[in-house]
């Protein structure tokens, strides 16, 4: 029997299913009813619900809820500092089903290479990997990446079965103001999907910046934001990652009349986080506890993501859709109790199943050797701009403190938390070294240095000795990229990430285990944020207000420009 026969008479009951799942009550995310009743699965695709039916299997789910997948509206997995294989190990039992990514952090390091490995990679995970094409590689022309990718780069890869469209276009300025390359990009991708990203845009630019084309957001941290934004057309998805921290401000506008227009994403969260709290599953817990209705915030994580992003074939427990759907415990503790992906019960046996992709961008660390004295701020002025950390924000604070000068340099101040940061080219391009001052980690002593380092990705180092500094960033060099934590020349921990600087090949577990130790490493130097190798990574985003760095200097977000040095 053909494939169209058989769901309509496995949907009929006229021969028996192939999977029946029997005992549970669907949550319908349409109209927040609650569906007694079977589920009856064909191959991958949902067939019958609210009946009773034979199946070929039978799988009993009685107490549980039946949901639909979930959807990660927005991540780089590569920020998971592990493969996709084992992202998908890692967060697929919790119940994300879809996850739409953007591979430009690997595509900042090998360009197109790092494409292709994620589309090879979609291929053949549990979860269904959506491929982004990377809009702005490098964010922006203040940056040193390993690549460019321009309007005839992505028309090669375009096309391929797992992309959506085109991702997170960073550079807003180059929207509004017509740069002739941003427009070529959205030219290529004119009428398809263009996801966005536009911190704190407001008034006409933002008109204009929508006017391109351009559906989806998740830079919104405030409620006004993202009010405007949705008043404006645009779905915003709502962002709580290790770092991006917008929960909590934006369940205010998550309600049963927005929640159409509102999606769910991380923006990343790391293996450590994830096994602490937890990731789309955290999210669905916390917007419930803090008062938001249960259809709202279900429906958020699965139809209205669906919608945002053109995936008519998920989002819903009915018949015609892909079988994604996880039985949870209750709909407020949402616990994954049993997973179904496109059909395909996910548990050890499905996972070692797989076929695997040999990682690539193998070698890519080609920074020049380092010494203590790269990182004096040589100045003439005591006037100096620092970098003010917002926790659980990747915005910044354009602060400016008074540091003296003393022996040609102006030299870390632990007492007042002003501490050095440098960023490292590594790709082998130039060489560049630039200095900068940061404010609000806490750091009494040692350096912690990074090749995940946004968006290009170059090393990004912090410190209050030069020489620990010295000695952390070239740890760098010769375990081929990844975390490093020094203390009076010693190293404290580290983590190899050799997949172009960025992701390990260890299992997640291990990678887990030794975030642990980055972490316990990094408390012993005095630092007090939460998760201090992310906010690190992004302190050198210029694409993100208000003050950040690159290999270039210190770049005011505001003003779009380097500062004078």
């Amino acid at each position: 029997m053909a494939a169209l026969e058989k769901r309509i008479a496995q949907g009929r009951g006229d021969e028996p299913a192939d999977l029946v799942l029997r005992g549970g009550q669907v949550f319908d995310v349409v109209t927040g009813a609650f569906i007694d009743g079977d589920v009856a699965v064909c191959r991958d695709t949902i067939v019958g619900i609210g009946a009773e039916y034979e199946g070929r299997e039978m799988l009993d789910v009685s107490g549980l809820t039946l949901v639909p997948g979930f959807i990660d509206t927005h991540l780089h997995i590569e920020s998971s500092l592990v493969t996709p294989f084992e992202f998908d190990r890692c967060v697929t039992p919790r119940g994300v089903t879809t996850a739409i990514c953007d591979p430009h952090e690997i595509a900042n390091v090998i360009g197109l290479d790092g494409i292709r490995y994620f589309q090879e990679a979609s291929r053949h995970t549990l979860m269904d990997i959506r491929v982004q094409l990377s809009s702005c590689v490098p964010s922006c022309h203040m940056e040193t990446a390993g690549a460019e990718i321009d309007a005839k780069d992505l028309a090669q890869v375009m096309g391929h079965e797992s992309g959506i469209g085109l991702a997170e276009f960073m550079n807003y300025p180059g929207v509004i103001h017509r740069d002739p390359g941003a427009m070529a990009k959205l030219r290529l991708f004119e009428g398809g999907h263009v996801d966005g990203h536009c911190p704190q845009l407001t008034g006409r630019d933002l008109n204009a910046y929508i006017a391109a084309g351009i559906r989806t957001e998740h830079e919104a941290t405030t409620a006004e934001e993202a009010l405007e934004k949705l008043r404006k057309g645009m779905r915003v998805l709502i962002r709580e990652g290790s770092v991006s921290k917008d929960l909590d401000a934006l369940q205010p506008v998550l309600t049963e009349a927005t929640s159409p227009y509102l999606c769910l994403c991380t923006d990343d969260r790391n293996p450590l986080d994830i096994g602490e709290h937890g990731h789309l599953d955290y999210m669905i817990r916390r917007l419930i506890a803090l008062g938001s209705p249960p259809l709202a915030v279900y429906r958020a994580a699965s139809l209205s993501a669906a919608e945002a992003f053109g995936l008519k074939d998920r989002g819903q427990i009915a018949p015609g859709k892909r079988a994604d759907i996880v039985a949870v415990d209750s709909l407020e503790g949402c616990h994954a109790r049993l997973v179904l992906c496109a059909g395909c019960r996910v548990d050890d046996a499905a996972f070692a199943r797989r076929a695997k992709v040999p990682p690539v961008g193998r070698n890519s660390v080609k920074a020049p050797k380092v010494t203590a004295e790269n990182f004096r701020a040589r100045a003439n002025r005591s006037k100096t701009d620092v970098i003010g950390i917002i926790e659980g924000k990747i915005i910044t604070e354009h602060l400016v403190e008074d540091i003296p000068i003393a022996d040609a340099d102006k030299r870390p101040d632990t007492a007042r938390d002003l501490i050095r940061i440098a960023v490292v080219e590594r790709h082998g391009r130039n060489g560049n070294i630039a200095t900068g001052f940061v404010k609000g980690f806490g750091l009494k002593a040692g350096a912690i240095a990074s090749t995940v380092c946004h968006d290009h990705h170059n090393i990004a180092v912090v410190g209050a000795d030069y020489a620990d500094m010295a000695l952390a960033a070239n740890r760098l060099s010769e375990i081929g990229g990844g975390i490093v934590v020094v203390r009076e020349g010693e190293v404290q921990g580290e983590l190899a990430l050799p997949v172009a600087g960025l992701m390990s090949l260890e299992p997640f577990e291990t990678v887990r285990d030794r975030l642990v130790e980055l972490r316990s490493a990094a408390r012993g130097l005095g630092v007090t944020l939460e998760e201090p190798f992310l906010q690190l990574a992004f302190l050198a985003l210029p694409v993100i207000p208000a003050l950040k760095i690159t290999d270039r200097g210190m770049v005011d977000v505001t003003k779009f420009e380097i500062i004078p040095g």
